[in-house]
Protein backbone atom coordinates (compact mmCIF):
# COMPACT_ATOMS: atom_id res chain seq x y z
CA UNK A 1 0.00 0.00 0.00
CA UNK A 2 1.45 3.38 -0.97
CA UNK A 3 1.14 6.47 1.14
CA UNK A 4 0.05 9.89 0.00
CA UNK A 5 2.76 12.18 -1.28
CA UNK A 6 3.49 15.02 1.15
CA UNK A 7 3.81 18.17 -0.93
CA UNK A 8 4.61 21.44 0.84
CA UNK A 9 4.24 24.70 -1.08
CA UNK A 10 5.96 27.72 0.37
CA UNK A 11 5.30 31.28 -0.69
CA UNK A 12 8.28 33.45 0.18
CA UNK A 13 6.43 36.75 0.24
CA UNK A 14 6.71 39.28 3.02
CA UNK A 15 3.02 39.57 3.84
CA UNK A 16 1.27 37.94 6.77
CA UNK A 17 1.54 35.22 8.01
CA UNK A 18 5.28 35.37 7.23
CA UNK A 19 6.05 38.26 9.58
CA UNK A 20 6.01 36.38 12.98
CA UNK A 21 9.28 34.78 11.85
CA UNK A 22 11.15 38.11 11.88
CA UNK A 23 11.69 38.26 15.64
CA UNK A 24 13.24 34.79 15.98
CA UNK A 25 16.99 34.32 15.71
CA UNK A 26 16.86 30.62 16.58
CA UNK A 27 14.32 27.80 16.58
CA UNK A 28 14.11 27.91 20.35
CA UNK A 29 12.43 31.31 20.05
CA UNK A 30 9.66 30.09 17.73
CA UNK A 31 6.06 29.39 18.61
CA UNK A 32 4.84 25.80 18.41
CA UNK A 33 2.82 26.75 15.31
CA UNK A 34 5.85 28.03 13.39
CA UNK A 35 7.97 25.09 14.59
CA UNK A 36 5.32 22.78 13.13
CA UNK A 37 5.52 24.65 9.81
CA UNK A 38 9.32 24.26 9.73
CA UNK A 39 8.94 20.55 10.47
CA UNK A 40 6.47 20.27 7.55
CA UNK A 41 9.06 21.84 5.24
CA UNK A 42 11.80 19.54 6.54
CA UNK A 43 9.72 16.38 6.11
CA UNK A 44 8.18 17.11 2.69
CA UNK A 45 8.39 14.55 -0.12
CA UNK A 46 8.25 17.43 -2.61
CA UNK A 47 8.88 21.06 -1.79
CA UNK A 48 7.61 23.88 -3.99
CA UNK A 49 9.27 27.18 -3.16
CA UNK A 50 7.87 30.30 -4.78
CA UNK A 51 9.22 33.76 -4.13
CA UNK A 52 8.63 37.25 -5.38
CA UNK A 53 11.74 38.75 -6.95
CA UNK A 54 12.73 42.25 -5.86
CA UNK A 55 15.70 43.88 -7.52
CA UNK A 56 17.09 40.62 -8.81
CA UNK A 57 16.74 38.45 -5.69
CA UNK A 58 14.30 36.81 -3.28
CA UNK A 59 13.27 38.58 -0.05
CA UNK A 60 15.55 38.39 2.96
CA UNK A 61 12.70 36.97 5.03
CA UNK A 62 12.72 33.86 2.83
CA UNK A 63 16.46 33.46 3.47
CA UNK A 64 15.84 33.91 7.20
CA UNK A 65 13.29 31.10 7.11
CA UNK A 66 15.85 28.76 5.55
CA UNK A 67 18.46 29.88 8.08
CA UNK A 68 16.22 28.11 10.61
CA UNK A 69 15.90 24.86 8.61
CA UNK A 70 18.06 21.91 9.71
CA UNK A 71 21.14 21.66 7.49
CA UNK A 72 20.50 18.00 6.62
CA UNK A 73 16.71 18.05 6.37
CA UNK A 74 16.43 18.72 2.64
CA UNK A 75 19.13 16.38 1.34
CA UNK A 76 17.81 14.77 -1.87
CA UNK A 77 14.36 16.34 -1.42
CA UNK A 78 12.88 17.15 -4.84
CA UNK A 79 12.28 20.89 -5.02
CA UNK A 80 10.48 22.95 -7.65
CA UNK A 81 11.59 26.57 -7.88
CA UNK A 82 9.08 29.25 -8.81
CA UNK A 83 9.19 33.02 -8.79
CA UNK A 84 7.18 36.05 -9.77
CA UNK A 85 8.43 39.47 -10.71
CA UNK A 86 7.54 42.69 -12.37
CA UNK A 87 9.39 41.94 -15.59
CA UNK A 88 11.11 39.14 -17.48
CA UNK A 89 14.52 40.52 -16.52
CA UNK A 90 14.09 39.04 -13.03
CA UNK A 91 13.63 35.48 -14.36
CA UNK A 92 17.31 34.64 -13.84
CA UNK A 93 16.75 34.84 -10.08
CA UNK A 94 15.59 31.22 -10.28
CA UNK A 95 19.02 30.03 -11.38
CA UNK A 96 21.29 32.70 -9.93
CA UNK A 97 19.66 33.23 -6.53
CA UNK A 98 17.29 30.42 -5.53
CA UNK A 99 19.11 27.42 -7.03
CA UNK A 100 22.39 28.13 -5.14
CA UNK A 101 20.48 28.47 -1.86
CA UNK A 102 18.99 25.00 -2.23
CA UNK A 103 22.22 23.52 -3.57
CA UNK A 104 23.68 24.40 -0.17
CA UNK A 105 21.00 22.19 1.41
CA UNK A 106 21.77 19.43 -1.14
CA UNK A 107 18.14 19.46 -2.26
CA UNK A 108 17.32 17.95 -5.63
CA UNK A 109 16.23 21.09 -7.45
CA UNK A 110 14.22 20.20 -10.52
CA UNK A 111 15.89 21.33 -13.74
CA UNK A 112 12.88 23.38 -14.81
CA UNK A 113 11.72 26.33 -12.75
CA UNK A 114 8.60 28.40 -13.24
CA UNK A 115 8.73 32.19 -13.55
CA UNK A 116 5.73 34.49 -14.02
CA UNK A 117 4.96 38.19 -14.27
CA UNK A 118 1.72 40.02 -13.58
CA UNK A 119 0.88 39.76 -17.27
CA UNK A 120 0.50 35.98 -16.83
CA UNK A 121 -2.48 36.39 -14.47
CA UNK A 122 -5.92 37.94 -14.56
CA UNK A 123 -7.36 38.53 -11.07
CA UNK A 124 -5.12 35.69 -9.77
CA UNK A 125 -6.00 32.81 -12.17
CA UNK A 126 -3.27 31.99 -14.69
CA UNK A 127 -4.27 33.17 -18.15
CA UNK A 128 -0.95 32.73 -19.96
CA UNK A 129 -0.84 29.57 -22.07
CA UNK A 130 3.00 29.54 -22.15
CA UNK A 131 3.04 29.67 -18.32
CA UNK A 132 0.52 26.82 -18.12
CA UNK A 133 2.72 24.82 -20.51
CA UNK A 134 5.79 25.52 -18.36
CA UNK A 135 3.98 24.32 -15.22
CA UNK A 136 2.86 21.17 -17.04
CA UNK A 137 6.42 20.53 -18.22
CA UNK A 138 7.80 20.97 -14.69
CA UNK A 139 5.20 18.51 -13.36
CA UNK A 140 6.00 16.02 -16.13
CA UNK A 141 9.73 16.19 -15.36
CA UNK A 142 9.08 15.69 -11.62
CA UNK A 143 6.60 12.80 -12.01
CA UNK A 144 9.15 10.00 -12.56
CA UNK A 145 10.83 10.86 -9.25
CA UNK A 146 7.65 9.63 -7.57
CA UNK A 147 6.99 6.61 -9.78
CA UNK A 148 4.27 8.39 -11.76
CA UNK A 149 4.21 8.30 -15.53
CA UNK A 150 3.90 11.87 -16.91
CA UNK A 151 0.87 10.85 -18.99
CA UNK A 152 -1.02 10.09 -15.75
CA UNK A 153 -0.82 13.65 -14.43
CA UNK A 154 -3.95 15.74 -14.06
CA UNK A 155 -4.50 18.25 -16.80
CA UNK A 156 -3.76 21.84 -15.76
CA UNK A 157 -6.72 24.08 -16.51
Amino acid sequence: MSRALKVVALSGGTWRPSRPLVAALSRQELSAEIEAELHAIESADLLIVAAPVYRGSYPGLLKHLFDLIDLNALIATPLLLAATGGSERNALALDHQLRPLFSFFQALTLPIGVYATEADFSNYPITSEPLKARIRLAAERAAPLFGVHPKNLLKIA
